[in-house]
């Protein structure tokens, strides 16, 4: 089956979680057999491959705002004739629009007699989501029953929604049960995020103990679209300036996505310090599928993806809670074993052929599903 996805910003390695879920799913699709492809605007990348097809209509400055994007798309007609031209030429059967806007949901170019799906990976309510589902995708999805609930108080009809969960790259082995009991004893703590201010690290980094006695690495990655302009400059200087001051503390820059889960897995555990709940958690699922334990606040769907391969911190009880949780872990060594060992158990449901399946399953045509 031929399957096409629309994501405006996607690149590859890109430190996003639509972008790199959207990467696994297709790598599943193409376990199965399938024929999946991934429609983006420009610039070119030198990392683009045979699946990943550039507009020539849209160009985006990096990083981009949705108002730079909504504005660029002021006259949408260029753009959708192209989309409907290269849906055509590489004669889809299933278009899923990865977003309302950076998706294209909104306009849902979409030829006759091609099957549409919309993705919901982010709370969203605004006219570009009624606009969206008004055009009636065959199927539409979402990460898991906490967006489908969250999406419900938001006064959308979300009865017939579908739960499919983001899917890892890849498998990976976890290390040895003796390398992980040396990492509980004396190994990095290692964090990887996106610049941006709800992700939590510079609270994290404020609220660091000083007797804490361990190195800690943080990823501190740019993506290609903010929220306001200089968001992402503005966090990373304000971690730089507090790291600064704590000797133990590393921050470096974006893995390439196959070096994520190795990087987790030589971690004695990696927090998670978003404020506003994760509506998946790429990162936790990672650390989880390499054994190593999470710790992070209770919010979104994270508490349903660790389980017992970690522990949750309310909110309201602060980053300090969030160390103090992660030194009590890492104290315990029956507990930390038990918690590494459920890892992979609590994300072995997330394998890209399983995910593609079960993506098919809600969205495909009926008679090539």
């Amino acid at each position: 089956m031929n399957i096409a996805f629309v994501l405006l910003t996607h690149n590859p390695d890109e430190p996003a979680g639509i972008e790199r879920s959207i990467a696994s799913l297709a790598e599943g699709l193409r376990e199965a057999g399938h024929h999946p492809l991934i429609i983006a605007a420009g610039p070119a990348t030198p990392a683009d491959h045979a699946g990943l097809l550039r507009l020539s209509t849209l160009t985006l400055p990096r990083p981009a705002r949705e108002e730079d994007l909504l504005a660029l798309l002021a006259d949408p007609a260029p753009v959708v004739r192209e989309v409907r031209h290269l849906l055509t030429a590489h004669r889809a059967e299933l278009v899923c629009w990865a977003d309302a806007v950076w998706g294209l949901g909104y306009l849902s170019p979409a030829p006759p007699g091609v099957a549409t799906a919309l993705m919901v990976h982010v709370p969203r309510a605004d006219e570009a989501m009624h606009q969206s589902l008004a055009h009636g995708p065959r199927a539409v999805l979402t990460t898991g029953d906490f967006m489908i609930r969250e999406m419900a108080g938001a006064d959308l009809d979300t009865s017939s929604w579908h739960a499919v969960p983001n899917a890892l790259l890849h498998l990976a082995a976890p290390p040895h049960p003796s390398e992980r009991e040396k990492l509980r004893r004396g190994g990095a703590v290692r964090i990887v995020a996106r610049a941006e201010p709800h992700k939590g690290i510079a609270e994290l980094l404020a609220a660091l103990p000083t007797e804490f006695g361990r190195r800690v690495q943080i990823v501190l990655a740019e993506a290609g679209f903010e929220y306001w302009p200089g968001m992402q400059n503005e966090t990373i200087a304000r971690c730089r300036k507090l790291a600064a001051g704590l000797p133990e503390v590393e921050l470096r820059r974006a893995l390439p996505w196959q070096q994520v889960q190795p990087f987790l897995a030589g971690a004695a555990a990696t927090l998670i310090g978003s404020t506003s709940p994760e509506t998946f958690g790429n990162v936790a699922a990672e650390a989880l599928s390499v054994g190593t334990p999470v710790v992070g606040y209770g919010l979104g769907h994270l508490p349903a993806l660790v389980g017992t391969a970690g522990r949750m911190v309310a909110l309201d009880d602060g980053p300090e809670q969030i160390w103090q949780t992660l030194a009590d872990l890492l104290d315990d060594r029956e507990e930390y074993h038990a918690s590494a060992q459920q890892g992979p158990a609590q994300v072995a449901d997330l394998a890209p052929h399983a995910v593609a399946a079960a993506f098919l399953a809600a969205a495909a045509p009926r008679e090539t599903s």
